[in-house]
């Protein structure tokens, strides 16, 4: 004890040295642990956003997708992160009354406003597509089209998003991006894709008057066309009665020409429910004898052999999964054999198995059915080996099948890409900084045994 005291008193010093060098350790431990904290902590994840309504025949869809702002080869991973389906028809059907077509879209939109950050809503890109149901009003009446395009953009840019525009995409356009998306989706296109850098052969053509709907305009033309008051329809099921209107059925482009004229203001429409005969009803709205090529489809259009896999989607979807054919393992037979059996199911019956469904749609499944059944194997030639090379899907790992991410996939290669968030640091530099307090707290440990270097070196040596 007194040799320590002793000591003390030769070296003054002592106490404020330890003090400095406490000090000084204690803030070398702190900046090591800060600039660690902050060279490691997570960086954020800039994300852009785009928005796209899909404005079909029968009802209008937004879509909200996301991608990193620091996008990998010009083309950012796209996600959809959200959807909203607007309430009531396409935007086609008010064509007398156009500022509802713009209205119709509000709530949706608002819905993403809430969605996308407010800090990006300025720079988020906001397009309207515009399908089948455009495309026929815009071939019956040019100017009603205009009208609901221009009542359309008029509400969307009233939102605070970037408005792009709304135009009509060419069914080949609709095809392609489809195509697009699906193998995206899928990853059978590589991350670095991009739609206008590389070659791709495709090929894609559009019927328009032979989507779902319009098809059942074209076979009630069909059975129609003698102007009966009454149809026995085998595409609708035994018991099914409704009074139906002859100006209603022919109020489309697709059917107007046919419209029988002597007919009665309305016509009784009935249902049998016979899967063969129905067939045969929809066989009727196709031509398959013309062909100037060395294979057809039908009504004298070329397509390439089948072969590879296939996706259907949207009506696709919806239809086969509604009566549980979405499996496309099962023999082509017993697909048929199960449409049979569900065509001949009373109309009674049916309605009170599935009360939740739209009575129109529920009626409408069998013909649905039948049609996609009969336009794959003797439209697009699809035989009992290639028929399980489709597959009927509704999304992919999260997004909506559909033109939509396609379309928005080829928009991103048009978006600047943003420079990612970096550690604060370089990495050598974090390296030295580390490395120099280190040293500075190996220093100062060896500098605090310090007291203990006098009594070592002055311990009685024996000789």
């Amino acid at each position: 004890m007194s040799a320590q005291r002793d000591m003390k008193e030769k070296n003054p010093w002592h106490r404020p040295v330890t003090i400095i060098i406490t000090v000084i350790g204690v803030i070398a431990i702190v900046a090591l642990v800060t600039v660690a904290v902050l060279q490691n902590k997570p960086l954020s994840q800039k994300y852009k956003y785009g928005i796209v309504l899909d404005a079909g025949s029968s009802h209008t869809a937004l879509y909200i997708y996301q991608w990193p702002a620091e996008k990998d080869n010009d083309t950012g991973r796209v996600e959809q992160m959200h959807s909203c389906k607007v309430k009531g028809p396409g935007i086609s059907s008010y064509a007398s009354n156009p500022s509802m077509a713009g209205e119709s879209l509000k709530e949706c939109m608002r819905e993403a406003q809430r969605h996308v950050p407010a800090s990006h809503h300025s720079e988020t890109s906001l397009y309207l597509g515009a399908t089948a149901g455009m495309r026929l009003l815009d071939l019956e009446n040019k100017s009603a089209s205009n009208k609901v395009f221009l009542a359309v953009a008029d509400a969307l840019q009233k939102f605070p998003f970037t408005f792009r525009g709304a135009r009509l995409l060419s069914g080949q356009e609709e095809g392609a991006f489809g195509w697009v998306t699906v193998n995206y989706l899928d990853d059978r296109l590589k991350q670095e894709f991009r739609l206008y850098g590389n070659d791709y052969q495709l090929y894609t053509h559009s019927f328009l008057c032979y989507g779902k709907d319009q098809a059942l305009r074209l076979t009630l033309a069909h059975q129609t066309r003698t102007g009966l008051g009454t149809i026995a329809d085998p595409c609708f099921h035994p018991g099914y009665n409704e009074t139906k209107k002859y100006s209603d059925l022919y109020d489309s482009p697709c059917v107007s020409d046919r419209k029988p004229q002597q007919a009665p203001s309305n016509f009784t429409h009935t249902g049998i429910g016979n899967f063969q005969q129905c067939q045969e009803v929809v066989k009727k709205i196709f031509n398959f004898s013309r062909c100037e090529y060395s294979q057809c489809s039908f009504n004298g259009v070329f397509q390439p052999t089948v072969q590879g896999k296939y996706g259907g989607f949207s009506a696709y979807y919806f239809v086969m999964n509604f009566l549980n054919l979405t499996d496309t393992s099962i023999p082509l037979e017993s697909v048929k054999e199960k449409l049979a059996r569900h065509c001949a199911t009373p109309w009674r019956e049916l309605k009170n198995k599935h009360p939740d469904i739209k009575l129109k749609y529920l009626a409408e499944y069998c013909f649905s059915g039948t049609y996609i059944i009969t336009l794959l194997t003797e439209g697009y030639n699809f035989t009992s080996e290639t028929y399980s090379t489709i597959e009927f899907i509704k999304k992919i790992k999260g997004s909506d099948t559909g033109w939509t991410l396609g379309y928005m996939l080829t928009l991103t290669n048009l978006i600047p890409a943003e420079a990612p968030d970096t550690p604060p640091l370089p990495h050598a530099g974090y390296v030295s900084i580390v490395t120099v307090i280190a040293l500075v707290l190996f220093v100062l440990f060896i500098f605090s045994l310090r007291p203990l270097w006098p009594r070592c070196s002055k311990q009685p040596q024996i000789v």
